[in-house]
């Protein structure tokens, strides 16, 4: 069958370059199409220098190719990436803090999901696997570290280190907690304004005394504001997790989460998603599982977006009643929640692995230990 470079044009203006919102032929990113019989070669350039993004371009030109025009066509697809020079999601902004390897921010776009939940288990894993973790609860207008580490009564004592006085987190199950918890009532709410929310956040950074970690994790507020602009602005953010649940509403908030570190103006990596609440199972029904909020939402959209997917966590009552009683899920021993945990966990060490290693050596913030995580491969 002889070809037509027009059908070709057509049908790859129903594509979209992976991570850019036009088509492929509207965005120029099509340079130049050549048939000659049954055969087509399509030159494109893509921004995304991604191994994923190229073989994503590759497959959706062939499938609409052979879908659209001609299924018997043989087609060679050369792909081409124009890169920056140095992409900006490396750039490590504000002022290191002493001793700390790796910051780490999780976030969601929205309220409810668990976000809190998955820090705190993250954080026991990581312990666990033998890194000295810390965690910045950052939710200033509602803390709820301090209860899933069972520190509710806990106040940090002033320390002096090198002359000066510090705040010294509180320390459990091997991680160390810093909360705007720890000097309000329980009953007592947080009626501040952004910059004096920021002033008690920069105190709990800059005025703690957190020793050595390998990662110090950062439980951010739900949504894309005054909080999170302050912390990215101010830490040397290694790279951030969102949380979210499979259904759309939650999706469409945590898309805006993703967007948000992304901008130019703060350019924080994003290490993945995880998916929280991916299903339920009963107890007595330990082989079903019920998709109560919809599947693999958030894994679909991290494909769309083209960043990790760092693995689901099902809906389960034992999650909901460890963190209420302060004893985070994670720390049972042989059950499918501690394996679910640790996967997700190692995933996000290997992220950060691989983020870590395409920085310049000079400015990386690199793990000194790797105990533990079978999942990361050192070189």
């Amino acid at each position: 069958m002889k070809l037509n470079k027009k059908d070709i044009l057509k049908a790859l203006e129903s594509i979209t370059v992976p991570g850019e919102g036009q088509n492929m032929v509207e965005s120029g990113a099509v340079t130049n199409v050549v048939v000659f019989g049954d055969e087509v070669v399509v030159d494109i350039t893509i921004k995304n220098p991604s191994l994923q993004a190229k073989k994503r371009t590759e497959v959706d030109i062939l499938k609409t190719i052979h879908d659209q025009v001609y299924e018997k066509a043989k087609i060679k697809v050369n792909v081409k990436v124009d890169a920056p020079e140095k992409p900006k999601a490396n750039v490590i902004k504000g002022n290191p803090i002493p001793g700390i390897q790796n910051i780490v921010a999780v976030a969601s776009g929205k309220g409810g999901v668990g976000k809190s939940t998955v820090t705190a288990n993250l954080a026991v894993t990581l312990a666990k696997m033998g890194f000295k973790v810390g965690i910045l609860d950052a939710d200033i207008y509602g803390p709820s570290i301090p209860i899933m580490f069972d520190v509710e009564a806990g106040r940090p004592l002033a320390v002096n280190v090198d002359g000066k006085s510090k705040m010294k987190p509180i320390e459990n199950y091997g991680v160390k907690v810093l909360s705007i918890g720890f000097f309000t009532q329980p009953n007592q709410a947080v009626v501040w304004r952004g910059p004096m929310a920021a002033k008690a956040l920069n105190q709990m950074i800059f005025d703690a005394h957190w020793g050595e970690l390998d990662f110090l994790l950062i439980d951010l507020p739900p949504g894309t504001g005054d909080i999170h602009l302050s912390i990215m602005q101010s830490l040397p953010i290694t790279g951030s997790v969102v949380v979210s649940t499979p259904q759309n509403v939650a999706l469409a908030d945590a898309k805006k989460g993703v967007a948000m570190f992304q901008q130019d103006s703060i350019s924080v990596p994003v290490l993945g998603i995880i998916e929280n609440m991916a299903y339920f199972t009963p107890e007595e029904l330990p082989n079903n599982k019920y998709y109560i909020f919809g599947q693999e939402g958030a894994k679909n959209l991290a494909e769309d977006l083209n960043v990790p997917f760092l693995g689901e966590l099902p809906l389960v009552q034992s999650i909901r009643e460890a963190g209420d009683v302060g004893r985070p899920a994670a720390l049972q021993t042989a059950t499918p929640l501690e394996k679910a945990f640790e996967k997700i966990t190692q995933n996000v060490v290997q992220e950060v692995v691989r983020r870590n290693e395409d920085l310049p050596p000079t400015e990386a913030i690199k793990i000194t230990t790797m105990a533990g995580c079978s999942a990361v491969k050192t070189k």
